[in-house]
């Protein structure tokens, strides 16, 4: 008899979960860029550069977890792979507290006009927050299924084939926002960076 992890609801309905937190989550972090919510404490801007500096190394770790967990699954060490899966989610969950007490509560550095390669950055900062807004609702089906399920369960299920869209998506969102991350703070100068307060 197999074990059941995880609460009954998420295990039956995995995709009506899914759809709910995809909703949740696309509310809240709209209304913290868009909607004065009036939620978040007011932080200055060095604050806003700590944070930014501690999402990349949350980021540049969830990277790590995600490919070591593609690498376990690969060689069939099922149990790490759920434990680096399990990891990135956590890691990406943290990403957000602080991602969005910096946008709620500070703001956001952008690139003037006329700045050298500002095309480039834009384009790889659109392609990350494009992949990363699609990447949601595949994250979280996959990390349903594989933490209600079992091993044998889970290959008569979706999980590989979602875990794959999902892992693909993130990844390369994560790659290209912290390499956005780096040309902001080690390529361009402070003339050419403009400090936009957000809106709460």
């Amino acid at each position: 008899m197999s074990t059941v992890r995880g609460p009954q609801f998420a295990r039956e309905h995995p995709r009506a979960l899914t759809a709910v937190l995809t909703v949740v989550g696309y509310v809240v972090v709209v209304g913290t860029l868009y909607a004065d919510v009036g939620l978040y404490p007011t932080i200055t801007e060095s604050t806003v550069d700590l944070l930014s500096h501690a999402i990349s190394v949350v980021n540049t770790l969830t990277v790590a977890c995600l490919l070591a967990g593609i690498y376990w699954i690969r060689n069939g060490e099922v149990e790490k792979h759920r434990a680096a899966m399990v990891t990135a989610f956590s890691l990406i969950l943290l990403f957000l507290v602080m991602y969005l007490l910096k946008t709620g509560g500070g703001g956001r550095k952008e690139i003037i006009a006329g700045a050298p390669l500002r095309s480039l950055y834009l384009g790889m900062l659109g392609i990350h927050i494009v992949l990363s807004v699609l990447a949601v609702p595949f994250v979280l089906y996959a990390i349903t299924l594989g933490l209600t399920h079992t091993p044998a369960e889970l290959r008569e299920t979706a999980h590989a084939k979602v875990g794959r869209i999902a892992v693909s998506t993130w990844l390369v969102s994560l790659v290209l926002g912290v390499v956005a991350y780096l040309m902001l703070t080690f390529y361009y100068d402070p003339a050419q960076i403009e400090f936009v307060r957000g809106m709460a």
